[in-house]
């Protein structure tokens, strides 16, 4: 049986590394503060161009900002 994809993210780890809240991300990337709370507990897959959003905000890329955990 193929194993299923848990898509996880570093969000909430580099928000606290630079000292921005929900709000400030939000409002810097153009999205809400719920959006950016649903993305950092997982509830939210966001689109490709979001996702690039998020990367270039914190200066990194795709693959630094969203991982894969693979599961059984």
């Amino acid at each position: 049986m193929e194993a299923m994809l848990q898509i996880a993210n570093r969000l909430r780890v580099l928000r606290a590394e630079r000292n921005i809240t929900q709000e400030e991300l939000a409002a810097a990337i153009g999205v809400t503060r719920v959006t950016i709370s649903c993305i950092e507990r997982g509830e939210y897959r966001p689109s490709i161009e979001l996702a690039f959003r998020l990367a270039r905000f914190f200066g990194t890329t795709i693959e630094n900002v969203f991982f894969v955990e693979e599961t059984q």
